[in-house]
């Protein structure tokens, strides 16, 4: 059997659709995982022990339990306390919220080589420490921080294949469609690689734009 690029084109409209689906979960999951991402790390460096402990705790059961796991869990989980979201919003929602673990971690890691002189001077100042965190601190930690939170979601995008068990149409599953109908897997999933590649080469070279600018600024 001979590779066929004819296979190709003609899916190929198809396949670009279901990345819309893959970019969907991938950028909507690293926006929860920002900000909710920068509450856990305040909460896991304050100086509240009970506060610490749980965000510790969150951030071990996150960092801890596979991602697949965590995505049955809330697309079954969440009609029981009353939210019934939709696949997509269910799925975006967990991916969120795990990556909230591990972008947690990478700011605290960013934020521990912020001189602490810069918290003692702007307690001089009566700075209130919501601004400290939203003027100072958090747009520092997250400069410091962005080769990090670029590979994040590099990784988010290839975990969003994962979405397809709870029937997402994402990439990987509507390759799998293809193949099931056209028996041609090699074409197909040498494509969906191709469009995996490219999307992560973007988002690579969009985060290295990003460091020059922000180490130029």
């Amino acid at each position: 059997m001979n590779f066929s690029f004819d296979v190709i084109w003609h899916n190929l409209p198809y396949m670009l659709a279901a990345a819309r689906w893959t970019l969907l979960i991938s950028l909507g999951g690293m926006a929860i995982s920002l900000v909710w991402g920068v509450f856990v790390c305040a909460a896991r460096i304050s100086s509240g022990a009970v506060l610490s402990r749980l965000a510790a705790l969150y951030i071990s059961f996150f960092r801890g339990v596979p991602l697949l796991v965590q995505l049955l869990l809330f697309y079954y989980m969440l009609p029981y306390v009353g939210l019934d979201l939709p696949a997509i919003a269910a799925a975006i929602l967990a991916v969120g919220l795990c990556s909230a673990a591990y972008s947690a971690e990478i700011l605290r890691g960013a934020l521990q080589t912020i001189p602490r002189g810069q918290t003692e001077a702007a307690d001089a100042l009566g700075i209130p420490t919501f601004s400290l965190w939203r003027r100072i601190l958090i747009p520092q930690a997250i400069r410091i921080g962005l080769p990090s939170l670029v590979n994040e979601l590099i990784l988010l995008v290839k975990v969003s294949s994962l979405a397809s068990v709870v029937g997402i149409g994402e990439l990987t599953r509507i390759s799998q469609n293809i193949t099931g109908e056209t028996y041609r897997p090699l074409e197909i999933y040498v494509a969906a690689a191709v469009i995996y590649f490219l999307i992560n080469l973007v988002i690579s070279l969009l985060g290295r734009l990003a460091e020059k600018r922000l180490q130029v600024a």
